[in-house]
């Protein structure tokens, strides 16, 4: 019997280490292409059977993609749109997480339940009236002398409220152990103290994952960003990276994979140093008491 269970033990971590192995390899393939293909030339590119490694590193590649578009401006933008934009979602988040976890909120499950329908809704669907809000009804709403189109505030507001980071953070809230808030309410805490000493830090795994994801979507936000600006001064990285693309079809591929890697790099520069960080919150909340 013993035997037996070792024996599925086994087969169970050899399948999920297998399992991990293939998601690797279907998520690590295509970003070792892209930068080995960063680094050769147009003819090597097409060369078949494929050459991984590059015998002549084309480092050119870099610098032509970063001279051929404004890539330190895309960067600048990027960088307020992603840094505004996920603080504007976690402020919003979790102060709604908040009051749906420990506020006597009337309706507060029929809330919940709109919050997830909101879920279900096309972030498409919402372009239109959005584009229109901040075209016309808001330079008449605050009687503004132009609109807002082809600014920051266009590109950051919209995405401010967050359905998915709400509910993401509201379970993590209803979590928490109720002894710990009742002795914060005890000691005379308010809600703004005990949302910054208690609450936060117990449920700080839960807030840095949102962190991640909301940073992670807002640097690699498009379609929005493409329709509200129209100037290379307001553009990100994302937009930016197609004015690499010949309108004849005469890509010079090397150089659109260098591009890319400027738009993927930081992200995963961003995990690695973020990941100790990452870990300590996880752990820090392992533990109760």
């Amino acid at each position: 019997m013993a035997s037996s269970t070792k024996t599925q033990d086994a087969i169970g971590k050899g399948a999920a280490y297998g399992a991990m192995a293939l998601l690797i390899l279907i998520i690590g393939i295509p970003m070792f292409w892209m930068l080995s293909g960063s680094l050769k030339s147009y003819a090597e590119i097409y060369t078949f059977p494929p050459e991984w490694i590059p015998s002549n590193p084309k480092w050119s590649n870099y610098r032509d993609a970063w001279n051929a578009v404004p890539f330190g401006r895309f960067y600048i933008n990027t960088i307020i749109i992603t840094a505004f934009g996920m603080s504007a979602q976690l402020i919003c988040g979790v102060l709604c997480a908040y009051a749906l976890s420990f506020f006597n909120v009337p309706f507060r499950n029929g809330w919940m339940i709109l919050i997830l329908a909101a879920l279900m809704i096309p972030n498409e669907i919402t372009i239109l009236p959005n584009f229109l809000f901040f075209g016309n009804t808001v330079r008449d709403l605050f009687g503004l002398d132009h609109n807002w189109i082809n600014t920051y505030q266009a590109m950051i507001l919209p995405g401010a409220a967050t359905a998915f980071g709400t509910f993401l953070m509201r379970q993590g809230f209803m979590g928490l152990p109720r002894d710990v808030l009742d002795a914060a309410k005890m000691d005379g805490a308010g809600h703004l103290r005990t949302l910054w000493d208690v609450v936060l830090p117990m449920a700080k795994p839960i807030v840095v994952t949102f962190a991640i994801i909301s940073a992670v979507n807002k640097w690699n936000d498009y379609l929005w960003p493409l329709i509200v600006t129209n100037t290379n001064e307001m553009r990100p990285l994302t937009v930016g990276l197609t004015f690499l693309f010949d309108n004849e079809g005469n890509n010079e591929w090397g150089m659109i994979m260098a591009g890319t890697a400027f738009v993927v790099v930081p992200l995963i520069l961003v995990f690695i140093l973020a990941q100790r960080f990452i870990i300590e919150g996880l752990t820090a909340g392992a533990t109760k008491g």
